[in-house]
């Protein structure tokens, strides 16, 4: 069951495959996991914002323009610093307390869940431990229901 003590937020990582031009962030990013994040964001009518590597924490409709980072091949210490920046930004548009839901891998979500949950947030990752194929089809089983999250 999703959370009910606070409201939902979801937090959708970015993606390396974009369109070629600047466009609203919900519709930069093409790939199949992106948009299957999208679609089970949208269907369970939660606010959701996008952890960009570039841009830290971006709500779905600011225009960004495409470009070429991720947080995968940067060190942890970058990785901390990006998280703080994020973690600021969250809590100026959802102070806690409000429970965070993380479609994102670990190195998007590593530096940003202790520190939410000492900040007053809870965190919930719904498809830990599962590869890009089993995430898929979770988000493909999960995406009209907008109550459970398995």
């Amino acid at each position: 069951m999703l959370h009910r003590m606070s409201p939902n937020i979801v937090l959708v990582a970015c993606a390396s495959k974009k369109l070629t031009k600047a466009a609203p962030a919900k519709d930069i990013y093409q790939s199949t996991l992106f948009l299957k994040s999208r679609a089970w964001a949208e269907a369970a009518t939660h606010p959701w914002f996008i952890l960009s590597a570039k841009y830290g924490l971006v709500p779905p409709d600011k225009i960004i323009s495409p470009y070429d980072l991720t947080l995968n091949t940067k060190d942890k210490t970058y990785r901390q610093a990006w998280s703080v920046q994020v973690l600021s930004a969250l809590k100026i548009v959802v102070p806690p307390p409000h429970n965070l839901i993380f479609l994102a891998g670990r190195k998007y979500r590593e530096g940003l869940i202790p520190n939410a949950e000492l900040d007053g947030y809870t965190c919930e990752i719904p498809m830990r431990g599962l590869g890009i194929g089993k995430q898929l089809q979770w988000l493909s089983r999960n995406s009209g229901d907008r109550d459970q999250l398995v």
